[in-house]
């Protein structure tokens, strides 16, 4: 799906839940937003201040939600793993199992 001008996926507004992967240390980096591009410009500018020491940041996952229940609701869950390997197999499969 291509970007609209505003950050959004084409069609209707989401939310989406990501994971960004530090091109500096490789570490990753689990978030939502609704707007992908602006997020990531913001994360990557620094004005993410716990991530200015994992920038370059680059998204290597996303997932469209319905809501921002919802993509938050996964966000914590992907957070709860804290396992690379989990994290690592999601990126790898592109998509989120077992939630």
């Amino acid at each position: 799906m291509a970007l609209c001008p505003d950050g959004h996926r084409e069609g209707r507004n989401m939310d989406y839940v990501y994971i960004l992967k530090s091109e500096k240390n490789g570490r990753y980096y689990i978030g939502s937003t609704n707007n992908l591009e602006r997020r990531l410009s913001e994360h990557n500018s620094g004005k993410t201040k716990s991530l200015k020491y994992l920038y370059p940041l680059r998204l290597v996952f996303e997932k469209a939600c319905e809501s921002r229940i919802e993509a938050r609701k996964i966000e914590s869950k992907l957070k709860k793993f804290k396992s690379r390997i989990i994290i690592e197999t999601i990126i790898k499969d592109q998509e989120i199992k077992g939630l």
